[in-house]
């Protein structure tokens, strides 16, 4: 029977890492899946910060899950990263690959946005998903407590305020977006809400 899993954490918790090593061991066993993403530091590919990396569908907002299975059948298994940020629709549709086409659906993201709030699309998997899993890999803050957090960080101070998606800690970019230096903290709950970096 397919299930739909998801996997969630905090940034640095291994989920880009396990969705690619899932991903490698059911196509090196010639089982046909797809891996997707959507805003990726990297683009039309699935990137861990270990330095591994896929290809991958980048998941636009109008593209219909359902429909590119349905396309791309018979398949077995569907790896989808950064799944926070799929529409609520897009989560729904992930279900809909499970119960009606049988495909086994891997989804990975982050559990809450940088002001501690869960993004749209966790909400909507933590609702639909047949199995609910935390990742086990235990992210630290500066000070060694376990971070819970991850703080968005513009021109060295943390902020809590602003537009939920923004991409950053993009590396080697040409300049920063908007004049701005855009990067994520993790942090626990204390440094997090005094707003306290190392």
């Amino acid at each position: 029977m397919a299930t739909l899993r998801f996997s969630f954490g905090t940034m640095g918790s291994g989920k880009s890492t396990l969705a690619l090593q899932i991903h490698h061991n059911l196509a090196v066993r010639d089982r046909n899946g797809l891996l997707l993403t959507k805003l990726d530091r990297d683009g039309t590919q699935v990137t861990s910060r270990l330095g591994v990396s896929a290809p991958a569908v980048e998941v636009s907002a109008d593209l219909d899950l359902f429909e590119l299975a349905r396309s791309r059948s018979p398949l077995d298994f569907v790896v989808c990263d950064e799944v926070q940020f799929y529409s609520v629709d897009q989560c729904d549709q992930l279900a809909r690959i499970v119960d009606e086409l049988g495909v086994d659906v891997y989804a990975f993201g982050l559990i809450t946005d940088f002001r501690g709030l869960l993004f749209d699309g966790t909400r909507r998997m933590l609702e639909v998903a047949d199995e609910r899993v935390e990742m086990q890999v235990e992210a630290r803050c500066w000070c060694g407590s376990r971070a819970t957090h991850n703080a968005r960080v513009v021109n060295g101070t943390v902020v809590y305020e602003g537009e939920t998606v923004v991409v950053g800690d993009t590396g080697d970019a040409p300049e920063p977006m908007f004049g701005d230096i855009v990067r994520y903290e993790l942090l626990c709950r204390r440094h997090y809400l005094a707003g306290e970096m190392d």
